[in-house]
Formats: structure tokens, C-alpha cells, sequence
């Protein structure tokens, strides 16, 4: 494989080309693989999840750079204005005691990425290291009197910062890291009942997968016959849910490990920060039907005119409160 970027795109300036080439360029791939070795093995217990966002609701690593980020700018605004150096000696340091907490929630997220998205943010956190390096020096410098050498390596930092920045909106918004990969199946599945299947396609205890208006569901028949129904894709990086393991009550993605309960999609363990959405289940005439679960409660037309015709014909359903 070429390590060369090719041609540019018409009308694709410059710094996007480099970004897709960094996307493409596999040459950091054996220090990536020891790298996330390590993040993987660090002791954390329960404090991964924590750091993963998963009590938050999505990552908290965006969250916690914004001290670092926030001091050190304000840190270069009170540089420009002549014997505020102490002040801005004082942001400086509370960016760097605020930048360990933030590089290790985002090394814990890191480590779960695509190889495409890890490559970006290896670059992003080497941005980043060297903008702590900067600002570390040049708050030593503050501390020995010499406040010009510490100004030139804060706007140097603060240069860095703002690639480190660049790199991490990459990876945010164009590759979606950390994103919900499954937000959009309540706006995509259309209301009411949905047949997917007689009851005897689906097996007792083993993931089968399906699809509703093009969306894959991941469907679960328990052994007492209650059936289980979430959203295939799993919303940390859309792994098949349905390839993964079944066991007490919830499905492990094959991909990263979140571990979602089958009954309602809560996310039990991470990476993943978003539950899967989950589908009410039911048995007619020998058919599997689900239906998306709404969180608003509100029934749409098909359930308010058939709803109660169908539930005489119900011969036993999986749904959960």
C-alpha cells in the first residue's frame, strides 16, 4: 500500500486533503496498537465508564478540555496586556493541573475508536502533549523571572492548542467519535406494528438479526418465549449487535464490549454512552410484530384504530414497562 496521499478532490482545500490523508496513512499503526494495549489494561475498575461519559450521556472528555482551553486563552489575553504576567502565570497552571484528567478521559475513548479515527487522534494528542509542554515551560519560565521567554512559549502553546483543536472537531464531526450511532432510528421507523417473522425463524437465547423500514433490529427470543427487540447498530460506533453475545438478560457488541439490557436498551456497561432504542414486542397468528418504543408515550394513528382489535389476537407478547 502507497504512504502517499493522492490527488486532491476538485474543489477540497488543502487542509481537508491532509486530513483524509492522515485518515488513510498506516504508518503510526504498530504504535497505535501497543498504545491502546496499554489505555485498555490500565487498572480503572468502574471509574472507565466514568471516564467514558456513560453516567453523562455522551463523552465527557469534550467537557472537561474546556478548563485547559478556557485558562490557557485567557491566559494569552492577559499576555497582551502589560504586567498582568502573574495572572496569567496563575491560568496557566490551573490549565495544566486541569489537562491530566481531560488527556486520560479522552485516552479511555480513544482506545475504542475505528483504526481510521485512532490515526487522527494520535496526531490530536501529540498536538496536545506538546501544547502541555509548552505551557509547562513556560510557566517555569514565569516562575524564574523571566516573563517575555514565558509569554512567547504561552501563545506557542496556545498555537498548538488550537491544531490539537482542529484534529479533535475532526474527529468529532466528520468521523463521529462519540456520537450516537443509533439517534436517528426513532425519526427513521415509521409508527405502528411491524411483521418480522414467525416465531419459529427465531431461535431461543441466540441474536437473529432483521431490519423495519430498512433499519436492522436485533431480535431475542428468551426461553420462556418472551421476545426482545433493540436497534441492531450499537450506538457507540454502530458494531452488529447481532453478532455479538447473549447473556443474562443482555447483548455484548462484538466490537468494543458495551453491554446493552435487552428489555429496554439501557446501557448497562461502555464504551457506549447512549442506550439502544427498543421496540415493543408481540405474537399474532404465529407472527413476531414489534413497534418502536416511544419515550413520550404518545400512540399514533395505527395503534389508537387497531391496537385493541390486534390485542384480541395476541397469543402472548415480550414487551417491557
Amino acid at each position: 500500500m502507497s504512504n502517499k496521499p493522492g490527488r486532491r478532490r476538485a474543489g477540497q482545500n488543502r487542509t481537508l486533503w491532509l486530513l483524509d490523508a492522515l485518515e488513510r496513512d498506516p504508518r503510526a499503526d504498530a504504535a497505535i496498537d501497543v498504545l491502546t494495549r496499554r489505555v485498555r489494561s490500565l487498572p480503572l475498575g468502574r471509574a472507565r465508564d466514568a471516564l467514558h461519559g456513560r453516567w453523562l450521556g455522551h463523552p465527557v472528555h469534550p467537557l472537561m478540555v474546556q478548563v485547559p482551553i478556557g485558562s490557557w486563552m485567557s491566559a494569552a489575553v492577559l499576555d497582551l496586556r502589560p504586567g498582568r504576567s502573574r495572572e496569567a502565570g496563575l491560568l496557566v497552571g490551573v490549565g495544566l493541573a486541569a489537562a491530566g484528567p481531560a488527556a486520560l478521559a479522552g485516552a479511555v475513548d480513544w482506545a475504542e475508536l475505528r483504526r481510521q479515527q485512532t490515526r487522527v487522534g494520535l496526531v490530536h494528542a501529540v498536538a496536545n502533549t506538546a501544547a502541555v509542554g509548552l505551557y509547562g515551560a513556560s510557566l517555569l519560565c514565569r516562575l524564574t523571572g523571566r516573563a517575555g521567554a514565558g509569554r512567547a512559549y504561552g501563545f506557542l502553546g496556545l498555537t498548538a492548542v488550537g491544531l490539537g483543536g482542529m484534529l479533535g472537531g475532526h474527529l468529532a464531526y466528520r468521523q463521529a467519535s462519540g456520537a450516537n450511532h443509533a439517534e436517528e432510528v426513532p425519526h427513521v421507523v415509521g409508527e405502528g406494528w411491524h411483521r418480522i417473522g414467525a416465531v419459529d425463524e427465531f431461535p431461543a437465547g441466540r441474536p437473529v438479526r432483521r431490519a423495519v423500514d430498512d433499519v436492522p433490529v436485533l431480535v431475542v427470543r428468551e426461553t420462556g418465549g418472551t421476545f426482545h427487540a433493540l436497534a441492531e447498530r450499537c450506538s457507540h460506533l454502530a458494531g452488529p449487535l447481532s453478532e455479538g453475545t447473549v447473556d443474562d438478560g443482555c447483548v455484548r457488541c462484538p466490537w468494543h464490549g458495551s453491554v446493552f439490557r435487552l428489555s429496554d436498551g439501557w446501557n448497562v456497561r461502555g464504551p457506549a454512552t447512549a442506550p439502544q432504542p427498543a421496540f415493543d414486542t408481540r405474537v399474532v397468528g404465529g407472527h413476531v410484530e414489534i413497534r418502536l418504543r416511544r419515550e413520550d408515550g404518545v400512540e399514533g394513528p395505527d395503534e389508537r384504530e387497531t391496537g385493541g382489535a390486534r390485542a384480541e389476537e395476541e397469543e402472548g407478547h415480550g414487551r417491557s414497562s
